[in-house]
């Protein structure tokens, strides 16, 4: 459940997408019209699954913050019309089905950890950069939620103090530097077009094409990932850091700024030992992390 789309995906037992679909959020229209629509899709997979198989459970993730153990969305800022929405129980109601409900950027992470980037690793940290920017923090394979289930909203943390306005409310928080909408709003404002004629996915066909303009807002882009890299390398002594969401994309058009700004901000003996990667996995990463969280639910 992202701040623009829903991506949805049949899961096998075996960690396999074996059908997928897709819709608007159109989180303007509310909770009901949401759960109806998701609905909708959840019934068209059934029809996909093999005649061998059943849907068993359903696991959806949702930028945060998010209450896990209820299931709540409780106020997204890329979510307005859908904050206190007790989701897992309204699809519960619907669908029949045991629900699990999770932070969009633990459930990627969950997927890199078991069936990508991560596997083989005891820590990481998973950074999604998409719509919005979100971290979570896995310690001896475990997610690390903090007292409030609010650890790693590093998007919502201060680079600059006399930045941007955020949708949270605050100024130059990380999101105003590396999310999608802010790398467009950055490249349509140094073109002097509109946001409307451009897209993040354009941006960087275009610096990957060796538009110098659109390299620089990428570039600029990935120095502020590594910042933010290095502050959480800092706090938290972790060393694999796994880039996903849209703006991942870009590859290393993002990914090497950022591990050039990393070592700069932090201290040499922690900066030499951070690695910054992209994932292998992109958008399946939140579809097998929420696949590996319903399987739970069955137990």
């Amino acid at each position: 459940l992202g701040g623009t789309k829903v991506e949805l995906g049949s899961v096998d037992p075996q960690g396999r997408i074996v059908a997928r679909r897709r819709i608007a959020t159109l989180p303007q229209q509310g909770p009901q019209s949401l759960v109806e629509r998701i609905a909708v899709e959840v019934d068209a997979l059934r029809q996909l699954t093999p005649r061998t198989a059943r849907l068993a459970a359903l696991g959806i993730c949702s930028p945060g913050p998010v209450d896990h153990l209820t299931g709540t969305l409780i106020d997204p800022p890329n979510l307005q019309g859908l904050h206190h929405t007790p989701l897992a129980d309204l699809l519960q109601a619907r669908l029949k089905l045991p629900v699990v409900v999770e932070h969009d950027a633990k459930a990627a992470a969950l997927g890199d950890y078991h069936f990508g980037a991560g596997r083989g690793s005891a820590d990481m940290v998973f950074v999604v950069v998409g719509t919005g920017v979100g971290a979570a923090i896995i310690f001896d394979g475990q997610l690390r939620r903090g007292t409030h289930n609010s650890a790693g909203e590093i998007g919502h943390t201060m680079l600059d103090i006399n930045g941007d306005l955020c949708s949270c409310g605050n100024r130059g928080c990380v999101e105003t530097f590396i999310s999608g909408p802010w790398i467009i709003r950055r490249y349509a404002a140094a073109a002097g077009i509109a946001t409307e004629s451009i897209s993040g996915e354009q941006i960087s066909e275009r610096a990957a094409a060796g538009d110098p303009l659109a390299r620089q807002v990428l570039a600029n882009a990935g120095e502020a990932l590594g910042i933010a890299v290095a502050s959480m390398a800092m706090m938290l002594d972790v060393d694999l850091f796994v880039i996903g969401g849209s703006v991942a994309k870009a590859g290393k058009l993002l990914i090497e700024p950022a591990m050039r700004a990393a070592p700069k901000h932090s201290f040499g003996s922690v900066g030499q030992r951070v690695r910054i990667v992209q994932t292998a996995l992109h958008d399946d990463g939140p579809i097998l992390g929420c696949a590996w969280l319903a399987q739970g639910a069955t137990r």
